[in-house]
């Protein structure tokens, strides 16, 4: 239980959290790029690399070190919660079509970063790698690390440019949520090898495709008779609002459990519920405010403040940084585009998945936090990392922009003509 300053400091920290992210989400905004954006920028600010070198008392101040394991927990909160909440705007039943088109994009969105990253992940351990991890566990995080989508950043970038309900958008977070899900079973194997347990990982695959199995074939039916039940009642009550609640914990806890990470628990069970049902509405328009704008942006913050921009330094060290940028741009923007284009989507359409799919923000975020804890990555590397995961990110929304324009000019000249 926090002490009473550490309630005081979690408090002020949030304040200034939800304060710099605001004041950085207006200014970005300015640059075509999503609120996201400048939540991630926000974090990174209030920690060592910006702060933290131009007033360390002040960051001592907002954010000491005593209260990072809160402010870890609330983050997790936020994402679960979050996550929950792209589940019940996802459209199943647009998917009937491109299932298959949606399984060849999000593997070769995987595939074609795990080939370059297994090139790259050599020459990096050398120069990065910490001494006592094993290169090919080193290069297998690292080739997980490159193939990830921030899924929860997707999600926001689709619904800010009103792109939910288009076959772009339904077909990127389809392909961003199913990759991810196999980028994690990866992670998963990965991390049991780092913890000397091979064994787990195929446990952990095992299970997780028995769950989604079980909560497609058997919970599905009793979601809908639920949400049908819901659909002729004249409000959300506390009393239903508090068993989705229970609902969504269980989930959540049983795909921690199995090694997937919660918020894969709390998608899942969102996605189960209709987007256009009553149930999902009232839920939506309750809890999302407050969790994109209180509680998501801590995370961001929770990984400011362990990035560290002194431990680039030197052309050999900003040399490894671009090679690993470009990597991550070859590797998924240029497998998404090159499968969507053979799976017979037009160019734009093509661009577009591509564009998105490259975003990694918040789940390179987690899954890099996750290296560093065990060891298997270097701070320096970490540092690297995140840059990739934040130019990546940002390019999502010129991109976007970009084809916006050229389709108003060829309507407007269809018009014309």
């Amino acid at each position: 239980m926090a002490t009473h300053d550490e309630l005081v400091h979690v408090l002020l920290a949030l304040a200034a959290i939800v304060l710099s992210g605001l004041i950085v989400g207006r200014a970005i905004a300015r640059f075509g790029q999503p609120a996201v954006i400048g939540e991630m920028f926000a974090g990174i600010f209030l920690g060592p690399s910006l702060l933290g070198r131009i007033w360390p008392q002040g960051m001592q101040f907002l954010l000491p070190a005593s209260i990072t394991p809160h402010l870890r927990v609330i983050a997790q909160i936020g994402v679960v919660l979050y996550m929950f909440l792209v589940g019940l705007e996802l459209d199943l039943t647009r998917l009937r079509d491109r299932a298959r088109s949606a399984v060849v994009i999000s593997f070769s969105g995987i595939a074609v970063p795990l080939v370059l990253g297994s090139l790259l992940a050599g020459y990096l351990h050398r120069q990065l790698g910490p001494e006592h991890v094993p290169v090919f566990l080193f290069g297998a995080f690292f080739c997980v690390a490159l193939s990830v989508t921030a899924f929860p950043v997707l999600a926001r970038i689709v619904a800010d440019r009103k792109l939910e309900h288009t076959a772009m958008g339904v077909m990127a977070l389809t392909c961003a949520a199913a990759g991810d899900i196999a980028a994690w079973c990866m992670l998963s194997i990965v991390v049991s090898f780092a913890r000397s347990a091979p064994h787990q990982g195929v446990w952990t695959v095992s299970f997780a495709a028995l769950y989604v199995l079980t909560m497609l074939g058997l919970v599905r039916p009793y979601v809908l008779r639920f949400v049908a039940r819901q659909a002729q009642a004249d409000s959300l009550s506390r009393g239903t609002l508090a068993g989705l609640f229970i609902a969504l914990l269980t989930s959540a806890l049983i795909t921690e459990w199995i090694g997937i990470h919660a918020l894969f628990g709390a998608f899942l069970l969102g996605a189960l519920v209709p987007h256009d049902s009553k149930l999902a509405r009232s839920v939506i328009a309750k809890l999302e405010d407050v969790v994109a704008v209180l509680l998501l942006p801590v995370f961001f913050a929770a990984t400011g403040l362990r990035m560290r921009l002194d431990l680039v330094s030197g052309e050999a060290a900003w040399f490894a940084c671009g090679l690993i940028v470009l990597a991550a741009f070859a590797g998924k923007f240029g497998g998404v585009f090159t499968a969507a284009r053979i799976c017979g989507i037009d160019t734009r359409t093509s661009l577009g998945l591509g564009a998105l799919m490259n975003t990694r923000g918040l789940m390179e975020l987690i899954v890099l936090n996750v290296g560093l804890d065990l060891g298997i990555i270097s701070p320096s590397l970490f540092t690297m990392m995140v840059i990739m995961a934040l130019i990546t990110t940002c390019a999502a929304g010129p991109v976007l922009s970009l084809l916006a324009r050229r389709s108003a000019q060829q309507d407007s000249a269809a018009v014309v003509l």
